[in-house]
């Protein structure tokens, strides 16, 4: 009974302060109230629960708010948050998260939507192509890499070359701009056969990054099986951090850094004399996966491609290293599976997952690829494995495929890597520490002289190389 009066008496007090608010407010000042109060005053007519974290509310005003009200919840929502750039998630019966508006991501049937107005577009070789051709010079410009910065003279660092069951790891430092070094390490066959097929290897935003086991595991097999593979730092992660902040990464010429990065690396790689220029690979999990669509577009030297839980018609890629610069704004607007589909005919196999927002392939994305393959007769030349029970990670069952598809492609010999089951044993591979991996000493003590040390120093370095 006491409960049931203090919250009649709450709700009273709550009213009263609501119709102060109400006559103090007028067209002319727009009858604006505080968000916070907004969202407070939202639960109570609603019955309903907003979560937020206070600094999200600080400050913040709504104009018309009660203007904007209507019968249900989720409009009412939608219209008080949109002109702040925020919107709500679900998480519960009648419980909502405030977020701030998230400019890549879509709801599936909007992505869908979107697919199917591009796929209408074009209907065979010529107008696909058109619209392709269009759209790769939009990218660069929209990269700023186009004309690309000249390449430092600089050699690649070399450390540490160590000697493994069946493959080699070295770690390599690349000066993709003067004073801005990548690190990463290349693992090679410890006996080629001829010339050797390149595997690019970035990676996405999980923990540890290429320091974790499953990379090093995915790396090592792959050199093993006889390719070179090179796994290598996301801008402002792992030793790219003796350079820069963490908080860095989540700027937009992050993008830009890692798609030079890419191209660096490979120029480097396919100068080798042992490197097979026709046999060119990437493949990257998560924001590798955005990664791995992007330099294939770009870039004809990739002969393969292979993103992992990544492709979706919905999410763009919520990181700005992936979404930041606004290539999706190119030809009027576009999305990761058209990016992807500039790939074709080279062969691409999509990894994808019911977990994550890859979740829709097999009956969006994958028929999309499958038409554009098919103009050119290429249709069993991209492939999907769905896995509908897993997550967003790069695991056994994600590698597995990998393998087999680039042994298929590369026309590689891997009987005698195989367990009974037929899958590429990984239990040959060395897991190493993360210090071993490193290319500039346990705490950085060789990171070169002439290395920037900050972002705005980077900054400036960029604006130079492209004046």
């Amino acid at each position: 009974m006491i409960a049931c009066l203090k919250k009649l008496w709450c709700c009273w007090l709550w009213t009263i302060s609501l119709l102060t608010v109400a006559r103090a407010q007028t067209s002319d000042d727009q009858f604006r109230m505080p968000l916070k109060q907004v969202l407070a005053d939202i639960e109570v007519r609603y019955g309903v629960k907003v979560q937020y974290n206070e600094d999200m509310v600080k400050d913040k005003w709504v104009n018309y708010a009660q203007w904007r009200y209507r019968p249900d919840v989720v409009t009412t929502l939608s219209n008080v948050l949109s002109p702040l750039d925020m919107s709500v998630n679900p998480t519960g019966d009648k419980k909502y998260k405030l977020k701030y508006y998230e400019y890549h991501r879509l709801t599936p049937e909007e992505g869908k939507a979107r697919l199917d107005f591009l796929a209408s577009r074009y209907s065979d070789t010529r107008t696909w192509e058109l619209r392709r051709d269009s759209m790769i010079p939009c990218m660069w410009q929209a990269l700023q890499l186009s004309p690309l910065p000249p390449a430092p003279a600089s050699k690649p660092i070399s450390a540490n070359k160590r000697t493994m069951d069946g493959y080699t790891v070295e770690n390599l430092a690349f000066e993709v701009l003067p004073g801005v070094y990548i690190a990463g390490s290349l693992y090679r066959p410890l006996k080629p056969k001829g010339k050797i097929p390149v595997v690019l290897c970035p990676d996405g935003h999980w923990q540890q990054h290429r320091y974790r086991a499953d990379c090093q595991l995915r790396c090592a097999s792959l050199a093993r099986m006889g390719c070179m593979a090179i796994s290598y730092d996301l801008f402002a992660w792992g030793e790219s951090l003796l350079q820069f902040k963490t908080e860095d990464h989540r700027r937009a010429l992050a993008m830009t850094i890692q798609a030079l990065g890419s191209i660096r690396i490979l120029d480097y790689l396919l100068s080798l004399k042992e490197a097979d220029t026709s046999r060119v690979a990437i493949s990257g999990g998560s924001g590798g996966g955005s990664h791995t669509m992007l330099i294939t577009a770009l870039d004809k030297r990739i002969k393969l491609s292979v993103p992992v839980v990544m492709l979706s018609s919905y999410h763009s890629g919520g990181c700005p290293c992936e979404s930041g610069m606004p290539i999706h704004l190119c030809g009027g607007g576009t999305a990761n599976p058209e990016i992807a589909a500039m790939a074709a005919p080279r062969p691409q196999l999509v990894i994808s997952d019911g977990k994550d927002w890859t979740d829709q392939v097999p009956q969006t994305e994958f028929p999309y690829l499958q038409r554009i393959y098919g103009f050119y007769g290429k249709a069993d030349q991209v492939e999907n494995v769905h896995l509908p029970e897993e997550g967003h990670d790069f695991g056994p069952s994600k590698r597995q495929p990998l393998y087999a598809f680039v042994a298929k492609h590369f026309k590689l010999d891997t009987k005698a890597l195989q367990a009974a089951d037929g899958r590429i044993d990984e239990s040959k591979v060395t897991i190493e520490t993360e210090n071993a991996l490193k290319a500039f000493g346990d705490n950085g003590e060789k990171l070169p002289a002439n290395a920037i040390r900050n972002f705005e120093q980077l900054q400036q370095q960029f604006n130079k190389t492209r004046q």
